[in-house]
């Protein structure tokens, strides 16, 4: 196999980091509702999608009932994700939020165990735990700065819950079915508990600004067609601990884009974190590939 072929889902998952990394800064520049935002970050990418899924549809009427629970049962907990995520950017700051949701490791290191009895290797704890102890130092100024940013973090650790278990039940769901299949519906059942969760809450669909529409659609083709999308695409080689440690950069592109974008400033702790995450990721990666070389021989 060639080497660059067992380079293919690092680069996925490497390129998805980066794209998730603008959604904090969109659902900041959007004003609509965080409930609104997500159901259409997830409602345009569905529409996008359509197109493309239908020569699938074969492939959908062979799916197990089992396979269908599990896939709606991932769409909710991303569902739950966005509310989470998106309502705790309303209490404390970008950086933070990003911090605490991209914690996913702590959960994964726990589901894999349980459900796919994934072992970890010296190597791989140490690199989980310093990864982590550079995201708490990111956010350990908000746990000094107020009450509502105190409730803020806790909304995006619930959300860090959520994301995890899409991730797991999306690491066994891609052994059988294929990226647009399993994401179509995913982001389908998400867009529907949204829309639901946004009707329930009174929210207006309509008469939002010019520029909300405009994050709306960002969100749609960025953080979600590229950012998750690749990621979903390399589950099928990847384990959901090594997608949740990729992650663990969302909060350092997060930071860099917030100060070009709005104005929030890096401090000096910010940075020693930033550095802590990016050595961690790194061996921790490089200690997976050694330990489980990758056969990419399909597009899956």
């Amino acid at each position: 196999m060639k080497s660059s072929n067992l380079l293919k889902p690092y680069i996925a998952i490497a390129i998805g980091a980066l794209s998730v990394s603008t959604s904090a800064i969109l659902v900041k520049w959007a004003q609509a509702p965080s409930a609104i935002i997500a159901f259409y970050r997830l409602f345009f990418t569905v529409l996008l999608m359509t197109p493309f899924v239908l020569p699938y549809a074969h492939e959908c009427r062979k799916i197990s009932k089992r396979d269908w629970l599990f896939s709606v049962a991932a769409g909710v907990l991303l569902a739950f994700h966005f509310i989470l995520w998106f309502e705790s950017l309303n209490y404390t700051s970008v950086t933070s939020s990003v911090v605490l949701v991209t914690l996913q490791p702590l959960f994964a290191f726990v589901g894999g165990y349980i459900f796919f009895k994934e072992k970890l290797t010296i190597s791989a704890f140490f690199s989980g735990l310093l990864a982590i102890f550079g995201s708490v130092i990111i956010s350990w100024g908000d746990f000094q700065v107020s009450g509502a940013a105190l409730f803020g973090d806790v909304l995006a650790l619930l959300a860090c819950a959520m994301v995890t278990g899409y991730w797991l039940v999306g690491q066994e769901l891609r052994k059988r079915l294929s990226l647009m299949t399993y994401t179509y519906i995913v982001y389908s059942v998400s867009s529907l508990t949204l829309l639901v969760y946004s009707l329930i809450l009174r929210y207006p669909l309509v008469a939002y600004k010019k520029t909300d529409w405009f994050c709306f659609l960002l969100l749609a083709l960025v953080p979600t067609l590229l950012g998750h999308s690749l990621m979903n695409w390399s589950m099928k080689w990847l384990s959901a601990t090594t997608i949740s440690m990729s992650i663990l950069f969302e909060p350092v592109g997060a930071a860099v884009l917030a100060y070009f974008l709005l104005d929030e400033m890096i401090q000096p702790l910010q940075w020693i974190g930033g550095t802590l995450i990016l050595t961690g990721i790194g061996t921790y990666l490089w200690g997976e590939n050694r330990k489980r070389p990758l056969s990419v021989q399909e597009s899956g």
